[in-house]
């Protein structure tokens, strides 16, 4: 069966321009306005629920997901209360290689950064539920920060930037 397309155009050169046309808008708009982004970065555990504790009542951030897939694993995502991108995939270690990279995802660098609208609000309430802190807070060119590590040695920097930081403040 034989379908007839009609053309709204006086030609049918004119119809091969309004195809380029819609092409090119589609390429740019793919090229320029793309929006992409980290939704999850996956933080190796050696147990949900005590990861989930520290998590939830030490640094106060909000249990997203808890949804078990089989009898070994969950999918368990936690972010900062008001985190609107990233969030914290918590997944457990499943074998010996994983095992070893518990704490030290990052090769003892500092890992993570959470951001704060209140730098010594946030401190000193993380001072008060026991968080270790392994380099105190210091004042530097993009804001006031200090370096903390989480339950398993992974380091994370508290920083509240300043108006000279480059990166993105807030979402």
């Amino acid at each position: 069966m034989k379908m007839k397309v009609h053309c709204l155009c006086s030609n049918s050169s004119g119809c091969v321009i309004w195809i380029i046309l819609l092409f090119i808008f589609k390429l740019v708009t793919i090229l320029f306005f793309m929006h992409q982004r980290i939704a999850h970065i996956a933080l190796v555990v050696r147990d949900y629920d005590e990861a989930i504790q520290f998590y939830t009542e030490k640094l106060d951030f909000q249990l997203l997901e808890d949804t078990t897939l089989s009898e070994d694993k969950r999918w368990v995502l936690v972010a900062p209360t008001g985190a609107k991108e990233c969030c914290l995939l918590l997944a457990k270690a499943a074998n010996e290689q994983q095992i070893a990279s518990i704490g030290n995802q990052s090769g003892g660098r500092v890992f993570l950064f959470l951001f704060t609208d209140d730098f010594w609000r946030d401190y000193n309430k993380m001072l008060a539920k026991g968080i270790h802190f392994v380099r105190p807070p210091k004042e530097e060119a993009y804001g006031v920060v200090a370096v903390f590590e989480d339950l398993y040695g992974n380091l994370w920097d508290l920083l509240q930037p300043n108006e000279k930081n480059k990166s993105l403040k807030e979402q």
